[in-house]
């Protein structure tokens, strides 16, 4: 790299930060061996020499940070199951990338979700053993808004206000061939638990794992939009002649920072907006050349 002496600068204006300078600030370059400037610098007197205020500054932030989305998809399948996707793609415009990771981060571990907590297990006779079918369970998303519910912590009764209960009793006939037991057979129980906590007692009435004071189908967020699993054909066991499951799963509020199977995402990244500098004109059929043969369409052919 040539030396540059104080006479090789040209004149800036106060206030101002010479070129190399304010390139170094806003973008981060990838060189042959590794990528250069990769560090935020939001101290306010980084460049206090120049006169320049590099602090953050919350109004100016506001002003020039924006967010354009860019596509949705919706279960969307194209053949087979597993090609299914809930995305969104989406720019941020004004922001240096660990803010943009830090975005990501909150996506994963800080958004609240429902998940099943707990399995109450009355029969099981399948090949999957209790603790793998509630780990599976639990990976099962739940298509409900989260914001309707409260959290639940371990000293909390279980209410139609922190609670969702599905059931799922399947049987495989004697003489009836493998049976595939899919996210579809959990069926939502609006009025709570039916599983008893104890023998039954003929002079009182049967305690279940749940106290709902109403059935969650009464009320107006519930009554025309019932709460199902988000996708009818997730595979949770393959049952043989003569198996059975019988189970409940209690579905509560949860954060990603807990456990994964609150995540609102199975993957979550960014990536930075790439700008292209040539590092000299390109003309004729080499021009030509280089508009065809780049897969993403970013060059195009300038008259004269």
């Amino acid at each position: 790299m040539p030396r540059v002496s104080a006479l090789d600068m040209p004149d800036v204006p106060k206030g101002q930060l010479p070129e190399h300078l304010n390139f170094q600030r806003t973008r981060v370059l990838c060189a042959s061996d590794a990528a250069l400037h990769t560090e935020g610098i939001q101290y306010s007197g980084a460049y206090a020499s120049m006169g320049v205020d590099n602090s953050l500054n919350l109004e100016k932030f506001c002003e020039n940070f924006k967010v354009e989305v860019i596509d949705i998809k919706d279960e969307e399948s194209s053949g087979t199951d597993w090609d299914k996707e809930n995305s969104i793609e989406f720019d941020m415009v004004g922001i240096d990338a660990s803010l943009a990771n830090a975005f990501r981060r909150i996506l994963i571990a800080e958004v609240p979700t429902m998940a099943i907590e707990k399995v109450l297990i009355a029969n099981n006779t399948s090949v999957v053993q209790d603790e793998v079918l509630a780990h599976r369970l639990g990976l099962i998303p739940i298509k409900v808004d989260p914001r309707l519910f409260e959290y639940k912590s371990e000293n909390d009764a279980a209410t139609e206000k922190n609670t969702i209960v599905f059931k799922l009793h399947v049987k495989c006939g004697k003489d009836s061939t493998r049976l595939t037991v899919k996210s579809d057979q959990l069926k939502w129980l609006p009025g709570g638990s039916e599983l008893p906590m104890a023998a039954a007692d003929s002079s009182s009435k049967i305690k279940t794992y749940t106290s709902f004071s109403c059935s969650q189908d009464s009320l107006p967020e519930f009554s025309n939009n019932p709460i199902t699993p988000a996708y009818p054909d997730i595979t949770i066991a393959r049952l043989r002649s003569g198996q059975e499951i019988e189970l409940e799963a209690h579905v509560v509020k949860g954060l990603g920072k807990t456990h994964a199977k609150w995540s609102p995402v199975s993957t979550a990244w960014y990536r930075m907006l790439p700008e292209v500098v040539l590092l000299q004109d390109v003309r004729g059929e080499n021009a030509e050349e280089l508009v065809k043969k780049c897969p993403a369409k970013v060059f195009d052919i300038e008259d004269g």
